[in-house]
């Protein structure tokens, strides 16, 4: 079964040099802060935001998933 790897969500926005702001705007979010509270997972990522996620991340939504271990 495959679950949502917010690690790799984060990973990948280091790794574009993108900002917690960057990625607010992108989703619409009013701020930086509510962004974050997604990626630590405060928060759940509606499925209708992973496409905008993975434009802005320039990588596939499946590179958000990871297996989950039973």
């Amino acid at each position: 079964m495959l679950e949502l790897n917010l690690k790799s969500i984060k990973k990948q926005r280091i790794e574009q040099k993108k900002t917690l702001q960057d990625l607010a705007d992108a989703l619409d979010y009013k701020s930086a802060s509510t962004y974050m509270k997604h990626e630590k997972g405060d928060h759940a990522f509606k499925a209708n935001q992973l496409p905008m996620l993975a434009f802005v991340l320039n990588c596939s939504i499946m590179d958000f998933f990871s297996e989950k271990d039973c």
